[in-house]
């Protein structure tokens, strides 16, 4: 373990590494800028290291900065899996459950109920990608994940949460947007509004539209949910995204995709080593007893 001295110094360096700036670093230890600057300057003359390449205001990372982050990610991760052992023994009358998800749709019913059931106990929710929630949980920074990904790994219990049907998305002045269903040829005639590339809705609709031989007239990559529900309001496009996923109250129409539209899972993982860990039993337990509004009911691990 570090010196308490040292340990401030270390999560300097190690946040900027992992969130890309001093500025994201900053943030997400609720300091100021140059007190992360200062921080690492620190660690660097205590033991007479370069940790980092100064170029202007961007800062790379050199060969001994480099060796060392896999020693603090295992640092890091024993200290959480510490953290986790300890916060299993406890009652459910305190504690805190964290999760991570790649958007909250689905689970917030359960997180809602857990909540009532159990006041005291503080949650947490940490919103990813799903690559970045996997890696939260299999490094102990949360206790379940939620994500549309199915992933085969040993180490992790999966469940299946829900079933969610994909649907063309338009402006209410859109043409499209009086009609009852429609099929994804008419998508030739559009301009497609797609996520980032790694995104699960953007997979989907890539497969879907293979599956059919279908190219839209036009595509506009957007990064963000919320960004494409805004770009679809200003007339730029439409696009297929869950219906569970389509802001309720945001102005837009929702029109089905028949026949044989595509669907999306929504998967929840914890580590199976974890499975009796009480708060993850608990909130299992709450999971397992909430309807859903989407195509399927939750289903048992598959």
């Amino acid at each position: 373990m570090l010196a308490p001295q040292l340990a401030p110094l270390v999560a300097a360096f190690y946040e900027t590494v992992r969130h890309g700036s001093i500025t994201a670093a900053a943030r997400h230890l609720s300091i100021s800028q140059p007190t992360v600057t200062a921080r690492i300057q620190q660690l660097e003359k205590h033991y007479g290291v370069e940790l980092f390449h100064r170029r202007g205001s961007r800062v790379e990372l050199t060969q001994t900065g480099a060796s060392l982050m896999p020693l603090i990610d295992r640092m890091m991760e024993s200290e959480l899996a510490i953290d986790c052992a300890l916060r299993d023994g406890r009652t459910l009358d305190a504690g805190s459950f964290r999760l991570g998800t790649t958007g909250p749709y689905y689970i917030l019913p359960a997180v809602a109920a857990f909540r009532r059931r159990y006041p005291n106990v503080q949650i947490g929710i940490e919103v990813g990608n799903s690559q970045e929630v996997l890696d939260a949980l299999v490094q102990y920074r949360v206790d379940v994940a939620v994500s549309s990904n199915r992933v085969d790994d040993p180490s992790l219990t999966r469940h299946r949460i829900a079933t969610d049907s994909l649907v063309l998305v338009v402006d209410p002045a859109h043409p499209l947007a009086h009609r009852r269903s429609t099929d994804l040829n008419v998508l030739a005639q559009q301009t497609l509004l797609l996520r980032e590339p790694g995104s699960r809705t953007r997979d989907a609709t890539e497969a879907a539209l293979k599956r059919r031989g279908v190219t839209p007239a036009a595509l506009i990559e957007i990064g963000s949910r919320e960004a494409i529900c805004e770009a679809i309001r200003h007339g730029l496009g439409c696009s297929l995204m869950p219906s569970g996923e389509v802001p309720r109250g945001a102005a837009l129409v929702s029109v089905p995709i028949e026949p044989d539209g595509p669907v999306m899972h929504e998967y929840l993982y914890h580590l199976k080593s974890r499975a009796n860990a009480r708060l993850i039993e608990a909130f299992m337990s709450v999971l397992d007893a909430q309807p859903v509004d989407t195509a399927a009911a939750y289903a048992d691990a598959s």
